[in-house]
């Protein structure tokens, strides 16, 4: 699903641009032969352009991903460090509390959510 969100995004760049490029060389105040020879400069460059866009996108997608796994498992690993000081602080105080009997353990690692690769 993340995919399919992913291509129509890069197709929906590669359709906006193209569209202003034309747009932009159409309404450009030059004569008819100079705009049709950069029309044909243009449309052999823009599967060139496409493929940078979309090379681009990829890499930043999958850097933020990496990020993301990251600094979640460093979370993870404060959440877990500060589950059980706060365990040992409490049974170091010696006071009983509501659940004596109850013993909670932090978790030993939980993964992030990982995207599927349908």
């Amino acid at each position: 699903m993340a995919d399919q969100n992913n291509n129509k995004f890069i197709g929906g760049i590669l359709v906006g641009t193209a569209v202003g490029l034309v747009v932009g060389v159409l309404t450009a105040p030059r004569k008819g032969r100079d705009t049709r020879k950069l029309l044909g400069k243009t449309a052999t460059a823009v599967p060139q352009m496409a493929e940078d866009i979309s090379s681009s996108v990829k890499f930043q997608a999958d850097r933020l991903s990496h990020t993301v796994g990251d600094s979640w498992h460093d979370t993870l690993d404060r959440l877990s460090e500060s589950i059980a000081a706060g365990i040992v602080a409490s049974q170091s105080v010696g006071t009983p509390s509501r659940n004596e009997n109850r013993h909670i353990t932090p978790p030993l690692s939980i993964d992030p959510p990982t995207k599927s690769k349908t």
